[in-house]
């Protein structure tokens, strides 16, 4: 029985909100023999996982600490506002912070916006988790900012949601631990760049290139003999035309001379 250990595969962890499906059919297709397993946390928990080891690199939501890891920015989502459909906002199809000033903004305890001032009322309590927030909204105590990807994901017929125009925005990137930067790792880089299977970047690739470009410059064999003797028969063909050309001068300047005046 093979022990599993020896067996390469790619622990990928994400934050709620974000959609990895296309960068894993992508993994899939062009490494079909390493699989890839996905593990869901929370944003709090990403950074624990990748310190801990149990995942190779994750989807994350800036900022994360660059002195551990390394991060590829990949988008910014669009803040919006969760509210009943119903609701007074829904009239417009985009505010701004100021239109909240009157509102009990829910704040949760994983809150992922980072504010430096949260906008509108605050509530008597925090929420544990944005999706008892999205309850709380549903139950008119009030309303709730958050990444847009993160509304569509507690989606109810009774809500809707608005884009706040001046709001902060939420940065989603790749990360990983820096001294944890393997072949696997690099290769899942290079897929959420956008490189191409044939990309000169790539480690599996560059090997046959090289070893490609080291065939170039190998001579054949006997190849500098037969370069020898072809550059000895082009200077002895050359030599034999100088030759036959002095000779034939001579003989054309014997019998072809102008003839001399009779006195």
């Amino acid at each position: 029985m093979t022990d599993s250990a020896d067996s390469p595969s790619f622990r990928l962890a994400y934050v709620p909100g974000v959609t990895p499906a296309k960068w894993v059919r992508i993994w899939q297709e062009r490494l079909p023999d390493i699989p890839l397993t996905l593990l869901q946390v929370t944003a709090a928990e990403a950074s624990g996982v990748l310190r801990e080891g149990a995942a190779d690199a994750a989807f994350v939501r800036l900022p994360v600490d660059r002195t551990v890891f390394s991060a590829i920015p990949l988008y910014t989502e669009t803040t919006v506002v969760v509210v009943p459909k119903d609701h007074v906002i829904t009239a417009a199809e985009e505010i701004t912070l100021d239109d909240l000033a009157d509102e009990v903004v829910l704040h949760p305890l994983d809150d992922v916006m980072g504010w430096d001032r949260l906008p509108g009322e605050p509530a008597f309590e925090r929420p544990a988790t944005t999706e008892d927030a999205v309850e709380l909204v549903a139950a008119n105590i009030g309303v709730l900012v958050v990444p847009q990807s993160l509304a569509r994901l507690h989606h109810r017929r009774d809500l809707t949601y608005r884009t706040v125009a001046d709001a902060p925005g939420s940065d989603v990137a790749l990360a990983w631990p820096e001294e944890a930067t393997t072949d696997l790792v690099e290769d899942f880089i290079g897929i959420v760049r956008g490189r191409t299977v044939n990309s000169t970047r790539g480690r599996d690739r560059q090997a046959p290139a090289e070893a490609r470009k080291g065939e170039r410059r190998k001579p054949q064999p006997g190849g500098a003999t037969r370069k020898s003797t072809a550059q000895g028969a082009a200077r002895g063909r050359g030599a034999g035309a100088k030759g036959g050309a002095a000779k034939g001068g001579g003989r054309r300047g014997t019998g072809g001379g102008k003839p001399r005046r009779r006195s």
